[in-house]
């Protein structure tokens, strides 16, 4: 098995826009949760399993709802 592209090597600007962008989020009033919920979908927008299953694992474990994860999708 190989080995996962290393983002940081190949894309180290967009990997620092992307935690720069995590960095604000948490600064804002935008709860745990619902932060969580939006990776989720993200996740889903561009077809990334791993963190799909990484995002949704995170939320269940911050008390989401199954349902309110079930339903980011539609």
């Amino acid at each position: 098995m190989s080995q996962r592209v290393s983002y940081y090597e190949i894309a180290p600007d967009g990997m620092k826009i992307m935690m720069d962008m995590e960095k604000y989020t948490k600064t804002t009033a935008i709860e745990r949760k619902l932060r969580e919920l939006i990776k989720i979908r993200v996740s889903q927008i561009n077809g990334c399993a791993y963190c799909l299953n990484m995002h949704t694992a995170d939320a269940q474990k911050m008390g989401e709802t199954e349902q309110r994860i079930y339903c980011v999708s539609a």
